[in-house]
């Protein structure tokens, strides 16, 4: 085998994009596009985005998620930026407040799925709560399809407080219809409120048609209460997430796209990004026996 350092400087570290969604690699499938979730970066993406757009695509990414502060631009210009810059788009987040009436600028802004980020505070307290949100999800997913877009919720650890014999995640899963609303899975905070991302992916099958790759630091409790005592974040790779086998995962089910995320950094978010992005192709490499 080789070593990383061999690989890359052998020149086959090039491993091209294919227009299509998938890569490959000697025949092989090796992953869904890696892209980025710009909340990572946002005191940059709300000071100069479109420099910053170049640096991603440079480090290798080849995607990126929208966030809610993005959208001070027209759609139009926004997605003009993104793709100017040899990016894609096709996933944002949207705020559970107000969601149906940035649906026409989701559309406009050329993605294919609107993902709701979070619960409000006062809606992830009982079970009439997430009962209450599943109801809303169908009607947004009902009307999202409509519009040609996929309506998805992306998870935190809260849901997964025990709320008698169930859970909220437990709750939205059931009472939401799977033609309607998919899930995007978040690595970290799935492994924060302690539980096992390879087991839930395992779980919830092809509704989760996204991840969040997010690592958590070593040594620090689970918890299910959304607070700063539950932030350990480190780069992908850095942590405790056993990437390999979530990765693996992913892949049996086709899932269609993988954005690194990273709520805080002790060095600067452009350099976590360079750092998780190394790390994940060192993943994907060892899994392929290219490298040792």
């Amino acid at each position: 085998m080789l070593s990383r350092r061999d690989f890359f400087c052998s020149g086959l570290a090039a491993v091209g994009s294919l227009a299509a969604s998938r890569y490959l690699f000697a025949g092989q499938y090796i992953h869904p596009p890696l892209g980025v979730q710009l909340y990572t970066v946002r005191r940059q993406a709300e000071a100069d985005l479109a420099p910053l757009l170049k640096q991603i695509r440079a480090i290798g990414y080849n995607e990126v998620e929208t966030y809610w502060n993005v959208y001070s631009r027209p759609a139009k210009e926004l997605r003009q930026m993104i793709l100017d810059a040899g990016l894609k788009v096709p996933s944002g987040h949207f705020d559970y407040q107000g969601l149906p009436a940035k649906l026409d600028y989701a559309r406009e802004l050329g993605v294919s799925f609107v993902i709701c980020p979070m619960l409000p505070e006062n809606l992830r307290n009982t079970v009439d709560d997430f009962r209450r949100a599943a109801g809303q999800f169908n009607e947004w997913g009902e009307r999202a399809r409509s519009l040609g877009m996929r309506f998805g919720f992306h998870n935190h650890n809260y849901e997964f407080r025990q709320l008698g014999a169930t859970t909220g995640f437990d709750i939205l899963v059931e009472n939401t219809d799977p033609k309607l609303v998919c899930f995007e899975m978040d690595c970290y905070w799935v492994t924060q409120a302690g539980q096992d991302p390879v087991a839930m992916l395992q779980e919830l099958g092809k509704r989760v048609r996204m991840l969040h790759l997010k690592d958590r630091q070593r040594g620090f409790p689970p918890s299910q209460e959304l607070n700063k005592a539950a932030e350990h974040f480190t780069e992908v790779g850095n942590g405790t997430i056993d990437w390999k086998n979530v990765l693996t995962a992913a892949e049996r089910l086709e899932v269609e796209h993988l954005f690194v995320e990273q709520d805080e950094s002790d060095k600067p978010a452009v350099e976590s990004l360079r750092i998780s992005y190394r790390n994940l192709m060192d993943v994907y490499l060892s899994k392929m026996g290219v490298i040792s």
